[in-house]
């Protein structure tokens, strides 16, 4: 696998990859102006985020009825004594692996580590890191599912928020080859478009051996980071049809609470004291309490959605993260590996890339109880604490003098507190990134160009920025040439597309 894609090896594939036409890929109407809003406006910028949320989940509520099948089947592959897997590449493999820790925690009658497991592009590895590329190659899926063990009668439930990712394509066609338990292929773009512009997406719509659910809720609060509502309505739905034998009546009390009746505006001081910190040098320490899986999602996807340095590996000469992961009852890293997941990590000890995706790579993620102390000692900057826990029938949020209780209704379950946690953090994580300008416009000026479908966003946010802004319209292959050019040089932490802009707007100057 090639780390790095030359320009005439992404040219060559580039209409495969083009996807701005979709849903996920297109800016939000209503967010247009959160970069502004985020650092002038927050309560604004709360009130656009929740706002979004709610209308995403409000569309999947008139979709409930198409869970059916899926709620049925789970229940019947678990009493016959079959497995189901659960697979993703990036937020929905993160995803894939919460709902495998909910599952055994009480999600699922009848979960355990052996018949529930959850897996993603580049194995438990990437759960804190990207495989660069690996999402590119469906035969790695194939790979994968085959190396879980999976075989006739097992169900595979695939989720990916645009409905055109390479792995996941992968993963569900093998598993319908196998011949058993047809899988679900769960997806956020509309048939329309996915029929009409990507040939992979169409293969799967057409394969009458593979059950569609599609939940398309259109685009994303920031343009392109399906991290957000696209992931939100996957996870609720594939977790409340895992759940409840009344899914409408629990999903309604559910919405209601988070979207409909909680007061989001308390995120506003946090929001501001954690973006304060970093611009005065400082890092945090984020300690999840029971949300381990929801807290380590949010704050690794920070990394290739704003550009920022990745979790550091321990004893390693990498650049701090700007926040870590805590798990305060582990003594090692293995141990906090353990609790994190509720088992051991799955490596993939695969010849070249066992060095990123092995059991070793894996162990030098250390969130043990010396976390604070080790890069207080190797960065020399202070560590702030933010603590997330369950106190008393409520999530309190704790940074600094601030501190807050989201009171729990009686009846909203795990699953629920920590959906309801995914968007609470999801929209502090994007603002803090707005006050500390990781973003234009909604527009993700600082993603991680590191595969053929964040190239393509890249690209297409330039040209975004280029007409809005500077009334130019270059070709498509003049900026994607423009930017894989300028790719050697970008220091890390800096925004290829802004950088890739500035060249254009200095090629284009009279």
């Amino acid at each position: 696998m090639s780390a790095s894609p030359s320009t005439e090896d992404f040219l060559a594939v580039a209409s495969d990859f083009q996807l701005g036409m979709l849903d996920t890929e297109r800016p939000h109407p209503k967010t247009i102006h959160l970069a502004d809003w985020a650092r002038n406006e927050l309560p604004t910028a709360i009130s656009a985020l929740r706002a979004v949320d709610r209308d995403a989940l409000q569309i999947l509520e008139g979709r409930l009825g198409q869970l059916a099948p899926l709620r049925s089947t789970i229940r019947t592959v678990i009493d016959r004594g079959d497995r189901i897997f659960l697979c993703g590449c990036g937020a929905t493999g993160r995803l894939s692996i919460a709902l495998e820790i909910l599952a055994r925690q009480g999600l699922l009658r009848g979960a355990t580590a052996e018949n529930v497991i959850g897996f993603m592009a580049g194995g438990d590895a990437a759960l804190i890191r990207a495989i660069e590329r690996f999402e590119d190659h469906p035969e790695y899926a194939e790979r994968q599912l085959v190396e879980l063990g999976f075989r006739k009668g097992d169900l595979l439930i695939a989720s990916t928020e645009g409905g055109e990712t390479p792995f996941v394509i992968g993963a569900t066609e093998t598993a319908a080859a196998a011949g058993g338990e047809p899988p679900f292929f769960l997806y956020c773009n509309p048939d329309d478009l996915l029929r009409e512009h990507v040939a992979r997406s169409r293969r799967v719509l057409d394969n009458e051996d593979i059950r569609k659910i599609n939940l398309a809720v259109g685009p994303m609060a920031l343009s392109g980071s399906t991290r957000m509502q696209a992931s939100t309505v996957l996870m609720a739905a594939i977790g409340f049809s895992m759940g409840s034998a009344e899914l409408e009546r629990a999903f309604e009390s559910w919405k209601t609470w988070a979207v409909d009746q909680l007061d989001w505006s308390f995120l506003a001081p946090f929001i501001e004291a954690e973006a304060s910190a970093y611009q005065s040098g400082d890092q945090v320490i984020y300690e999840p309490g029971p949300f381990r899986i929801s807290v380590l999602t949010d704050t690794t996807e920070r990394s290739p959605t704003f550009a920022l340095p990745a979790f550091e590996r321990a004893a390693s000469q990498e650049p701090a993260s700007l926040c870590y992961l805590h798990v305060p009852d582990s003594d090692s890293a293995s141990q906090a590996w353990k609790n994190l997941l509720q088992r051991a990590p799955r490596p993939l000890e695969w010849g070249t890339l066992q060095h990123l995706t092995g059991a070793e790579a894996i162990a030098r993620f250390d969130f043990s109880s010396g976390a604070p102390e080790r890069r207080r000692s190797a960065t020399g900057r202070p560590q702030r604490i933010f603590r997330i826990d369950r106190v008393k029938g409520s999530i309190r949020w704790q940074f600094g003098n601030l501190e807050h209780h989201i009171p729990v209704p009686e009846g909203i379950t795990p699953l629920g507190e920590n959906l309801l946690l995914k968007m609470l953090l999801n929209a502090h994580s994007t603002l803090v990134m707005g006050r500390l300008g990781r973003y234009e416009d909604n527009l993700m000026t600082y993603v991680a160009a590191n595969n053929f479908k964040l190239i393509d966003r890249a690209i297409r946010y330039t040209l975004l920025l280029l007409k809005r802004h500077h009334g130019l319209e270059p070709s498509y292959d003049t900026v994607a040439r423009t930017l894989l050019n300028e790719r050697a040089g970008v220091a890390p932490g800096e925004p290829i597309v802004l950088r890739t802009l500035a060249t254009v707007l200095r090629l284009h100057a009279p």
